[in-house]
């Protein structure tokens, strides 16, 4: 271990035995609040080496909050924070060895790329000889081999990008931070850029834990997400079960286009099923609370690309008629708004992925369907 290193590790080498065994990261009842402002409450999780974390949420969720008290820029009011087995409460920022990557990026202008992600090294007092090599090094990895002579103003959006990962991770700390890095850049930077933070964490194996308010980014790039709402976890899972069995009624909302009916519960079914009723039709779906009584007043939810445009009544799909209001041309798929008059007029939201040349106009009529398993109903 070279110079400071062994100040930003210790965790590590303090309690090897509880660092192979520990979880990297574990919350436990963290909660802050802000004046009569509660922003986190009663989090917990923890979160295996390698792993990779987001934490999604709209704005005011407590998501940054929480980045922000692991990080050990502000203290937690209530509860505990272990890194590597070891409690960090009390440990400034630059003692819980975490890289990490900011929305704005904090290079610094008058460095070059090279001196930018050396910099951590100079301040650990890592010698000269290795740090020109474990720079170069970085370089390679987030793909800039030959660019660390240019300065910061020389270099595109993505490339800013690059050396602020590159710099987070030179030093090789146990934690990377990802405080909504992406935001500020267009779609389809962006976009690539999801990839590129997923390759470099998956070669190097380190530990990320990442917040956004982009649905598509925290489901491209982990392992797991959580969703927070109003400083609470909302859900905690595989990114596959979060969209798909959404645990209430704001997940559901919060990620994907998702059309929301007022409905009725008739009864429970087994396996997880219920019957429910829409004004005067009755529909089978997945229900979120298996103890809710007959009777209840519940929500139907069926996201937007779960509904068959030319559903055939034979095809064991609920079917409605529909009349097309609106139809939108989004490039990979066509989005249509439609008024169903068997249930009061009702718009629902629907998507056609593989539309083809059979595009619907308005005023035209339809028959839709959707699945039981694809309604979901929620308290």
């Amino acid at each position: 271990m070279t110079g400071e290193q062994g100040t930003l590790t210790r965790a590590a080498s303090e309690n090897p035995g509880a660092a192979a065994t520990e979880p990297m990261v574990r919350l436990e009842r963290v909660g802050k609040r802000f004046g009569d402002q509660l922003a986190v409450d009663a989090v917990s999780f923890s979160l295996d080496r390698g792993a990779f974390l987001t934490i999604l949420g709209p704005s005011g969720s407590g998501k940054t909050t929480v980045l922000r008290m692991i990080a050990g820029f502000i203290p937690p009011n209530t509860g505990a924070i272990t890194l590597n087995g070891r409690s960090v409460l009390g440990d400034p920022p630059y003692a819980r060895s975490i890289g990490m990557v900011f929305q704005h990026l904090a290079l610094f202008p008058h460095m070059t790329a090279a001196e930018n992600v050396a910099y951590p090294l100079r301040r650990r007092r890592w010698p000269k000889t290795e740090i020109a090599e474990r720079v170069e090094r970085y370089l390679e990895l987030v793909r800039l081999p030959g660019l660390g002579g240019r300065r910061i103003q020389e270099l595109s959006g993505g490339q800013q990008q690059r050396v602020a990962i590159a710099r987070a991770l030179v030093f090789e700390p146990d934690l990377l931070l990802l405080d909504e890095p992406l935001a500020a850049l267009d779609r389809k930077l962006r976009e690539d850029m999801q990839l590129e933070f997923r390759r470099i964490q998956q070669e190097l194996g380190v530990t990320t834990i990442n917040v956004t308010h982009d649905q598509r980014e925290a489901l491209v790039m982990s392992d797991r997400v959580i969703v927070m709402d109003h400083g609470r976890v909302q859900q905690d899972a595989a990114p596959g079960e979060t969209y798909g069995r959404p645990a209430n009624r704001f997940v559901a909302g919060f990620i994907g286009v998702t059309n929301f009916m007022k409905a009725r519960l008739v009864r429970t079914l087994d396996g997880g099923r219920a019957l429910i009723r829409i004004d005067d039709r009755e529909f089978e779906g997945r229900v979120a609370d298996a103890s809710l009584e007959p009777g209840t007043e519940v929500e139907a939810a069926i996201r937007a690309e779960r509904i068959t445009l030319g559903a055939a009544p034979d095809s064991g799909q609920a079917t409605l008629e529909a009349v097309v209001r609106e139809v939108v041309f989004e490039g990979d798929r066509l989005v249509y708004d439609l008024e169903v008059a068997d249930l009061q007029d009702l718009r629902l939201m629907a998507f056609d992925h593989d539309w083809g040349t059979n595009i619907r106009k308005t005023g035209d009529q339809v028959t839709l369907g959707w699945r039981p398993e694809d309604l979901m109903v929620f308290p």
